[in-house]
């Protein structure tokens, strides 16, 4: 095989690595900021739905002592 061909290809071997680690950064970033999303909305709508019916069960109860 031709040395250039050779180098051409070594170097394009060596682009292509740095593209998939960074690739792969992205994709962990994506995947990091999913999760957190996810636990951002659903923890507090799990919360919600524990916390309204409390508090509403508290205020008719006020209401009802006035």
């Amino acid at each position: 095989m031709d040395p250039d061909i050779k180098n051409k290809l070594d170097a394009h071997d060596a682009k292509l690595d740095a593209i998939h680690k960074s690739v792969e950064k992205t994709r962990r970033y994506f995947v990091l900021f999913f999760w957190v999303t996810v636990i951002g909305l659903v923890l507090p709508l799990i919360g919600i739905v524990f916390v309204v019916p409390k508090f509403l069960n508290t205020h008719t109860n006020t209401l009802r002592g006035l």
